[in-house]
C-alpha cells in the first residue's frame, strides 16, 4: 500500500507539500498541485479519511440518524431515497447511522457522526424529546436539522408536516360526503405522528358536532395485520361504520382485505382512506385514496437549510408543510342509510 512518502518521492516534493495539497491549507503553486495529483494517481495512494477529516475539519459528508424500527415501508424508503439524491447533487456523501432503540442510542449515533467530522446531520428522531434535541443543537458546532418534529428553542432547525391538519382535512372530506360514523385506525401511540393524526381526526369530528366515540378508534402498529385486526374488532363488536381512516396505507390495505373477506364492498358500503400514498395505492382494487406527505419538498428543505447554515446563513423558522389529499375509487358518498 502506497504512503504519503511514496507520493512525495514520485512528485519530487516534500511530504509536507503533499500534506498541504491534500488539506488545502497553505500555498502551493498550481504546477506543484498537478504534480502531486499525478503522483497520487500513479502511486494508487488513498489518503486516510479520518486523518484528512481531522486535518481539515471537513468530510464532505452529511450524516443521517434514523432508528432501524422506521426503515421498512414506502414512506421511509422515499425519505432515504430523496436524501441520498439531494446529497449527491451537492457533491457530498450521505452516511446513514442507526438510532436503534432508545434516546441514549440516538444520542450516541449523533456523537458517532460528529466524531467522523460529518459537516452536518439530519435527524429523524424516534425517542429523543424536544428538550433533548434542543440541548444537542445548542451544544453542537455542526448544523443539525430535525425532520418531522417541531422544536421550541431552535425552530429554524426543524422541517415538518402538519399531520394534525392533514388528518383533519381527510376526515372533513369524508364528513362532507355524508359520512357520520367514521372509524379510525391509529398508528403506534408512542409516535408523535400517530398522535397528531388521531388528534386531527378527533378535531374534525368535534367541529362537525359529531360525537367522538372511543369504540370507533382502534389502536394499530402500522402493519397490514393491524388493519385486518381493526376491521375484525369492529365487526365482532357490531360497531356501525360507513368509512375507515387508517393512519398509513399498509393498515388500509389490511383493512381492505378484511372488508372484502366479510363481503363488504368498498366504496359502496364503506369508504376507505389511508396515509402515505404508497406507489401501489393507485393499482389496488379499488384504487386507494390516501394522504400524500410532501416528502421530496421536506427533504429538499432540510438539506437546503443545512447548506445555508454551513455557509453561515441565518434561517427563519419553517412553516409546517401541508400534505395533499388524493381521492381515488375507495372513497364515495355515504350510503343513503347513513344520511
Amino acid at each position: 500500500m502506497s504512503t504519503m512518502q511514496d507520493v512525495a518521492k514520485k512528485a519530487g516534493v516534500s511530504k509536507a507539500t503533499v500534506s498541504r495539497v491534500l488539506s488545502g491549507k497553505g500555498y502551493v503553486s498550481e504546477a506543484t498541485r498537478q504534480q502531486v495529483f499525478a503522483a497520487i494517481e500513479a502511486a494508487g495512494y488513498r489518503p486516510n479519511l479520518l486523518a484528512r477529516n481531522l486535518a481539515t475539519s471537513k468530510s464532505q459528508c452529511i450524516g443521517m440518524v434514523v432508528t432501524n424500527t422506521l426503515y421498512s415501508g414506502s414512506y421511509f424508503s422515499e425519505i432515504l431515497s430523496q436524501a441520498a439524491k439531494k446529497v449527491e447533487e451537492i457533491g457530498r456523501q450521505l452516511i446513514l447511522v442507526d438510532g436503534k432503540h432508545s434516546a441514549q442510542q440516538e444520542r450516541e449515533a449523533i456523537e458517532f457522526l460528529l466524531d467522523l467530522r460529518c459537516d452536518a446531520i439530519i435527524l429523524y428522531p424516534r425517542y429523543l424529546t424536544i428538550d433533548e434535541m434542543d440541548e444537542i443543537i445548542e451544544q453542537t458546532t455542526q448544523p443539525i436539522v430535525v425532520v418531522n418534529r417541531r422544536l421550541r428553542k431552535h425552530p429554524s432547525h426543524a422541517v415538518f408536516c402538519d399531520h394534525k391538519k392533514s388528518a383533519y382535512n381527510a376526515t372533513l372530506a369524508l364528513i362532507e360526503r355524508g359520512h357520520r360514523h367514521i372509524a379510525f385506525i391509529t398508528g403506534s401511540l408512542d409516535s408523535p405522528t400517530a398522535l397528531e393524526r388521531l388528534n386531527g381526526y378527533k378535531q374534525a369530528i368535534g367541529h362537525a358536532n359529531l360525537p367522538v366515540e372511543p369504540q370507533r378508534i382502534i389502536e394499530g402498529k402500522w402493519t397490514p395485520a393491524c388493519g385486518v385486526n381493526a376491521i375484525t374488532s369492529l365487526l365482532e363488536r357490531r360497531v356501525p361504520f360507513s368509512a375507515v381512516i387508517a393512519s398509513n396505507d399498509d393498515m388500509a390495505i389490511g383493512a381492505l382485505k378484511q372488508l372484502t373477506r366479510a363481503g363488504i364492498s368498498v366504496p359502496q358500503q364503506v369508504s376507505l382512506l389511508g396515509f402515505d400514498d404508497i406507489p401501489v395505492a393507485p393499482f389496488l382494487l379499488p384504487a386507494l385514496s390516501s394522504v400524500k406527505d410532501p416528502v421530496t419538498d421536506m427533504i429538499h428543505e432540510v438539506i437546503n437549510r443545512l447548506i445555508s447554515m454551513l455557509d453561515g446563513g441565518n434561517m427563519l423558522p419553517q412553516k409546517a408543510l401541508i400534505s395533499g389529499l388524493v381521492l381515488r375509487e375507495s372513497v364515495a358518498n355515504a350510503p343513503d342509510t347513513e344520511r
